[in-house]
């Protein structure tokens, strides 16, 4: 099993390139199948999601050809079932997006339930409420969610809540619909934004991505394209923490400012610099860090997904802060693993109150999701002595070469297969 092993306690400096959203590659690798002609996608992140994405795609029939390792070409026109399952695909979140392709472009898709990280539940009503005021009979049995119209035909559609999952799955669908439909209340995220500029490439006519509603005409067929995928901000605003939690300078390349506004403002809060360039961001912390207060809430409030990373760095802070947390309900898992470095957290239901101490401590700890996992790297280089972070299949799930990256940046990281490499990398390192 592979771990990461970390040395604290030195300041992240230098300059790092951010690869393309692992949140927007989702939905734009399931919408290329909807086009019978070749389809290329740039800024790919080469992780684990997007792996396992692909590999399901070929299992239907799709054509998938890797141009470099950021780079895909994908032909649809070859699909010859309908049906996604395997034990893999069950494994990641962004399966279900096969659904809302498959029933535009065939009328009926068979996918298997989506699994990704234990943060709490992620109803998937609204995706299926979508589809059957398009015009679809939509059942779930044996794990798996049955999705067959006989036509498609555009609807007025009010999401109850603004979930990116089902925007970006009725976008899809509707995209190939008899007539417009509107959807209200939408997810306003930037890879919302991105899928919708990805469908139109292809031909498809949506209008008010980003806004609180959003227009699709449909249309009879997609046609190929090529499209580059926007910068992540989520691996952005986790550099940007770690270079905070360091006493870092570093310079977060090819990323979108504006995208990053929430994770920067608090920044500021806390006392760090933050200096905009027109695709970078520069952190600097030469300053103590305080204490500040945070509320996850859907874009352009703070992210849910960044959640974990400020409560790493608040940690260890001066002064308390309070971090709510209004998205998931399981998403402070990690804050036990915190303690066991010295972290004085306490989580009452939604809630973490934090008093900071003055450093972190060495410890094994273990990722039990995708971005806790990231932020406990964060405090492993923070802190003083040896870290060892285990299940980091989670971290891999959406950062690309992290431990490359960090180390890029002057942080003694590695990621290690057995006890015997622990051993080594802390002899050589003490």
């Amino acid at each position: 099993m592979k771990r990461y092993i970390i040395k604290g306690g030195t300041p992240l400096q230098g300059e790092i390139a951010i690869g393309g959203a692992k949140n927007a590659a989702l939905g734009i690798l399931v919408a290329a199948v909807m086009a019978d002609e070749p389809v290329t996608i740039e800024n790919l992140p080469d992780v684990r999601d997007v792996q396992v994405l692909l590999e399901a795609m070929e299992s239907i029939g799709a054509i998938v050809e890797y141009k470099d390792n950021h780079t895909v070409t994908i032909n649809g026109s070859t699909i010859q079932d309908y049906h996604v399952d395997g034990e893999t695909i069950r494994k990641i979140r962004g399966s279900y997006y096969l659904v809302g392709a498959l029933l535009g472009k065939y009328k009926k898709a068979v996918v298997a339930l989506p699994g990704g990280c234990q943060i709490g539940s992620r109803p998937i009503d609204q995706h299926l409420k979508g589809f059957e005021q398009l015009g679809a009979t939509v059942t779930i049995h044996n794990g798996k969610i049955d999705a067959r119209a006989e036509r498609l035909v555009a609807s007025h559609i009010y999401l109850d809540c603004p979930s990116v999952g089902a925007t970006i799955n009725l976008m899809m669908t509707a995209s190939m619909a008899e007539g417009k439909t509107i959807i209200e209340n939408p997810a306003k995220e930037p890879h919302i934004v991105d899928v919708a500029n990805f469908l139109n490439s292809m031909g498809a006519n949506i209008k008010g991505a980003g806004t609180d509603v959003i227009r699709v005409q449909g249309v009879e067929k997609l046609h190929k394209t090529e499209y580059s995928i926007i910068p992540d901000q989520i691996e952005a605003g986790t550099f940007m923490f770690a270079a905070a939690a360091t006493k870092g300078d570093v310079m977060v390349k090819n990323v979108i400012p504006k995208h990053l506004e929430a994770t920067s403002a608090k920044l500021i809060e806390m006392g760090c610099e933050v200096e905009e360039f027109d695709d970078a961001v520069r952190v600097v912390a030469s300053k103590p860090l305080r204490s500040t207060q945070v509320m996850t809430l859907a874009y352009p409030g703070y992210p849910t997904d960044m959640q974990p990373q400020i409560t790493t760095v608040l940690a260890i802070s001066e002064g308390t802060s309070i971090v709510t947390e209004s998205i998931f309900e399981n998403r402070f898992r990690y804050v036990d693993e915190l303690s066991r470095m010295g972290a004085s957290i306490k989580v009452e239901g939604n809630t973490a109150i934090i008093n900071g101490v003055e450093k972190y401590t060495g410890a094994r700890v273990a990722a039990p999701d995708l971005r806790a996992g990231a932020a406990l790297v964060i405090a492993g280089l923070a802190a003083e002595g040896i870290t060892v972070v285990d299940d980091i299949y989670y971290v891999e799930r959406g950062y690309e070469d992290f431990e490359k990256k960090l180390a890029g940046l002057g942080a003694h990281i590695e990621k290690v297969s057995s006890e015997k490499e622990i051993k080594k990398f802390t002899l050589r390192i003490s």
